[in-house]
């Protein structure tokens, strides 16, 4: 149901850009504004790992430095069908975990110490087999392509607002050119939408690696009860997190909600992650 939410997203924001970009940018712009976002986006995809992993002082061990870390991890990996990834360890107390990686054959999962300490083995293993599943589902790539939709629509609202200012409007592709008040609209809407539908397809990306995740590691309740752990930490332990990277963690290390809020949010609400898992049959 979640693959098919995504599906129906991503044609959803495809359909935005197509019917928004036309109508404000024209065919030159939509092109302007979408090859400007897949070289950004491009950049991303090939190195946030290196950055994120480095902005948040992560080491890389091996199994001899964490032996029942790094032996989790592999054997959860032999599990989910997938290569070994590189292991990290992140020097806060907050426990937390996110994996990260452009395919299955370059990837990395990162825990902080944490997580360590909070959880037992079995609930680590939940986490760990979450963010396998991120990787097994190439979440790196679908987020990365949202985020570029996403960009362009913003990029040509940008330019539109630049030619209402200065030049009253497109005329180019349409002989009356564009309605100044409805452009307006457009301009102030596209963009949120747009925003509104990339935190969504993140929401169904992590119902996917959840159940995925409770299926690699065995049990659900294992994910669940750590979830709801990870959670309660969270709340009680802050962590320099920048809202930029906030989504590629298990939960988010910001605080801060309420409805409205939600809408925006890259995680579904917690309640929620754990009563779809506690409501899981594996067999």
């Amino acid at each position: 149901m979640n693959q098919f939410k995504t599906f129906a997203l991503m044609a959803g924001l495809t359909a935005l850009f197509v019917v928004i970009g036309n109508a404000l940018g024209g065919q030159t712009g939509m092109f302007i504004a979408f090859g400007l976002a897949i070289a950004m986006n491009f950049f991303s995809y090939w190195f946030s790992d290196k950055i994120v992993l480095k902005m948040y002082g992560a080491n890389e061990v091996s199994e001899g430095q964490a032996p029942e870390l790094y032996s989790m991890v592999r054997n959860l990996a032999t599990r989910a069908n997938l290569p070994m990834p590189k292991v990290y360890i992140i020097p806060n107390d907050q426990p937390n975990a996110f994996a990260t990686g452009r395919n299955p054959e370059n990837s990395a999962v990162a825990v902080t110490e944490g997580i360590r300490h909070v959880l037992s083995r079995e609930e680590l293993s939940g986490v760990i087999g979450h963010e396998l599943a991120h990787i097994k589902n190439r979440d790196v790539l679908i987020g990365t392509i949202a985020a570029t939709i996403a960009g362009a629509i913003s990029m040509i609202a940008n330019i539109a607002q630049f030619s209402l200012l200065f030049g009253g409007g497109r005329s180019d592709d349409e002989d009356g050119g564009t309605n100044p008040i409805a452009a307006l609209v457009s301009i102030i809407v596209a963009p949120i939408a747009a925003m509104l539908i990339q935190m969504a397809i993140s929401r169904a990306r992590e119902y996917i690696a959840d159940e995925e995740g409770a299926r690699i590691a065995g049990n659900p309740r294992y994910l669940s009860n750590a979830l709801r752990k990870l959670h309660n930490a969270s709340q009680q332990i802050p962590m320099a997190a920048t809202p930029a990277t906030a989504h590629m963690f298990i939960v988010s290390p910001l605080s801060g909600g309420g409805a409205i809020l939600s809408l925006f949010s890259t995680h579904p609400p917690m309640e929620k992650r754990i009563e779809r898992l506690e409501n899981l049959r594996l067999y």
